[in-house]
């Protein structure tokens, strides 16, 4: 792409990988997980061309950014001062900031924390969730404490994929087995190829069947790869050299460092505490699927997205799309994003 950059920045003693192109006023964007700043290659043209700088980093423990084997490296607040700390290192005093999955964790806490850094968020997939991070049925602000919710929601007999992928050991031998095997089911087992065809209504489902019948819930001794769609060839919005560029970046830097986030749900509740009910106050929008987990699960986050966030500008549904959603469905990402932008 004419003008992409890839540079490295050092925050507080990390080092951060990222790509930048364009001019302009600055727009972070945070991926998730199993991802790296390579899933935002649709974004980074169309919102430079737009008349933004737009930088796209990899978190800690992904891509060419650092990794640390302390678990509490990976806490919310050490995500956030990433974030918060490359804007500086940016030479800026403030960014718009759009996150997806995990990244969505991220921009979210960074604007409700730091919203004289982050004046606007958006986020992709994931509603806003308060001290709970990511929202779930009956905690959709983080009323609940993780663990023992979690608990409740796979029923018997199962671990939700949190608990599952925050014990380490036996999510990360599943994956290290066949990185490229795990990662091409698990994109298209949550994509819209890959739900679609089950003719499931995600907004109308009871979120516990959805959940507990789910790839996300794994049956003790089993693996979440169990549950995997047979999807037998690769979407054009995530072909051969997509599967290439993510397959060779966690063959390279190994799995413990991402799944450590979900290690540290529980800590990361307690850390955001102080917050408790305090609005979110920037400007904020969300972007989702309507065949994405998330759209199923978090259904009363998003009803009530307005009672947390005084200056919320509205949900899109994209129909037929699942989680990957920057990815899924690009151009409509990017004109809803710049949309967003220009009414700041």
């Amino acid at each position: 792409m004419d003008g992409l950059a890839s540079k490295f920045a050092y925050v507080n003693g990390t080092r951060l990988h990222y790509f930048e192109q364009g001019t302009g006023p600055l727009v972070l964007l945070v991926h998730g997980f199993p991802e790296i700043s390579y899933s935002w290659r649709h974004q980074l043209p169309a919102l430079a061309k737009a008349g933004y700088r737009v930088v796209a980093y990899d978190q800690r423990g992904y891509g060419l950014s650092s990794k640390y084997a302390n678990p509490d490296a990976y806490r919310i607040h050490q995500l956030v001062d990433d974030a918060v700390g490359l804007v500086q290192a940016l030479g800026e005093e403030s960014a718009i900031i759009v996150g997806h999955d995990w990244g969505a964790a991220v921009a979210w806490s960074a604007a409700w924390l730091s919203p004289d850094i982050f004046p606007a968020v958006a986020s992709l997939s994931v509603p806003f969730g308060g001290r709970g991070i990511i929202p779930l049925p009956s905690s959709p602000f983080g009323e609940l404490e993780p663990d023992p919710l979690h608990e409740a929601l796979a029923g018997p007999g199962q671990d939700f994929y949190q608990t599952h992928f925050g014990k380490l050991d036996g999510a990360i031998t599943e994956m290290e087995a066949d990185v490229r095997g795990w990662l091409r089911g698990a994109v298209l087992s949550l994509s819209g190829d890959g739900l679609g065809p089950t003719g499931m209504d995600f907004a109308a489902m009871d979120p516990l069947d959805l959940i507990r019948g789910s790839a996300l819930c794994i049956a003790h001794g089993a693996q979440m790869k169990d549950r995997f769609f047979d999807v037998p060839s690769l979407p054009s919005w995530f072909d051969e050299e997509d599967l290439d560029a993510y397959t060779n970046a966690f063959v390279s830097s190994g799995f413990a460092g991402p799944l450590m986030y979900y290690k540290n749900l529980n800590a990361s509740w307690e850390d955001l505490a102080s917050m408790g009910d305090s609005p979110l106050q920037v400007p904020a929008t969300l972007i989702l699927g309507d065949l994405d987990i998330c759209y199923g699960w978090g259904q009363e986050a998003i009803a009530r997205a307005s009672e947390r966030i005084p200056n919320y500008r509205g949900t899109h549904v994209l129909a037929g799309c699942g989680h990957w959603t920057q990815q899924e469905r690009p151009e409509d990402v990017n004109r809803l994003l710049i949309e967003f932008f220009h009414s700041l």
